[in-house]
């Protein structure tokens, strides 16, 4: 995973100001990119085209059927098998444009993980069974010694949705550069900066599955993947990972590219499948707008990464309002409002290979612009 950055601008002045200036660009961002992504998905339903997957995925005969280059998409197929991608699938106006690889093989989505547990957070809060504003002293958080501070024990739910807890106890399931970029202990307190926090996303895994008396992966597969119809998800192929660091696991999936294909369009679909709201799509929305600016990778809202000024990817411009969850070596769910596109990239990681952000980028690049 490509190490974020925070905003040291921001950081350098003083809380109050600071504040001011990110909620403001927070509004921004919601009555600009969102607006136009509302309006885009409004004229889709006018024109009755919202279309789903049945009990597998419907591909088009050619991608010109709707508007889209054979040839140019022939041309990124080409390329992406000069690095290490496993599987790629393009889905467009709810149907498979193009696909190619493993799409039916499991991998570890990795860090895709939290994108999925975001999901039953919407879930969940809608439903009256977790309070955002509760702090980890209320709800009981703690860890191995040195344990957290009273301080850190003001954190709250909804601060570490957002990776702003200011908690930086060692956590389990990090990269190397994680633990390379994780900033001093005790140096920021909570609300007050954004880092890509594992402990964070772990706690949240423990935290969910003691206020809804649930399994994560059992709850995921009651609740999104059942109800998507996902062809692949096997809650036995989970697993949560344990360990010396700290008292709470990471919730690692394996899943096949067709069914993170399905979780991308849900989201397209702000939160909808057919006839049915499944994640709530006030939720969908507070999910995708940048809280934290994220350097390269834009900024980040709840567990997803989210483009913002142009910047998301290497090597292409995506619009405001586009957002995407990622896993290490190179996993990705693409969601590009504007285009009605999903774009799901998996590697097989399990042999050790990765594929790089600017590759990536290179490859999303080749895929829009085979449009007609």
């Amino acid at each position: 995973m490509k190490r974020a950055t925070n905003d040291i601008r921001l950081n350098k002045l003083i809380p109050w100001a600071a504040l001011a200036i990110l909620l403001a660009a927070t509004l921004a961002f919601s009555t600009t990119s969102q607006a136009r992504i509302a309006a885009a998905s409004q004229a889709r339903d006018v024109a009755g085209q919202q279309r789903y997957p049945g009990e597998h995925w419907e591909k088009v005969s050619s991608p010109e059927e709707l508007g889209y280059s054979s040839e140019r998409l022939r041309q990124a197929r080409e390329y992406s098998e000069t690095i290490s991608t496993a599987a790629v699938m393009i889905i467009v106006d709810g149907v498979v444009l193009d696909e190619w690889g493993e799409t039916s093989r499991h991998f570890n989505v990795h860090s895709i993980r939290k994108s999925f547990l975001s999901a039953l957070y919407g879930i969940h809060v809608n439903e009256g069974n977790i309070n955002l504003s509760l702090t980890m002293r209320r709800l009981g958080i703690d860890d191995n010694e040195p344990s957290l501070t009273d301080t850190e024990k003001r954190a709250t739910v909804h601060q570490l949705l957002k990776a702003r807890s200011g908690v930086y106890h060692p956590a389990l399931y990090e990269s190397a550069g994680m633990k390379a970029s994780r900033p001093e202990r005790y140096s920021h307190e909570p609300g007050t900066f954004w880092y890509y926090n594992n402990w964070d996303f772990n706690v949240l895994g423990t935290l969910f599955r003691n206020l809804t008396k649930t399994d994560i992966f059992r709850e995921f597969g009651r609740r999104i993947a059942g109800p998507l119809g996902m062809e692949d998800f096997d809650v036995n192929l989970c697993r949560y990972v344990w360990g010396r660091d700290s008292v709470h696991p990471a919730y690692p999936f394996r899943m096949t590219a067709r069914d993170m294909a399905r979780f991308g369009l849900l989201y397209l679909r702000m939160g909808r499948w057919e006839d049915r709201q499944i994640v709530p799509r006030k939720w969908v929305d507070d999910s995708v707008i940048p809280y934290s600016d994220a350097g390269n990778s834009g900024g980040y809202g709840y567990l997803w990464w989210i483009a913002a000024n142009g910047r998301h990817l290497p090597n292409v411009t995506l619009e405001d309002g586009t957002y995407s969850a990622r896993g290490a070596g190179g996993h990705y769910i693409l969601v590009i409002p504007t285009y009605d596109m999903v774009i799901v990239h998996r590697v097989n990681t399990d042999g050790r290979n990765s594929v790089s952000s600017g590759e990536f980028g290179r490859l999303v690049q080749m895929i829009l612009s085979a449009k007609m």
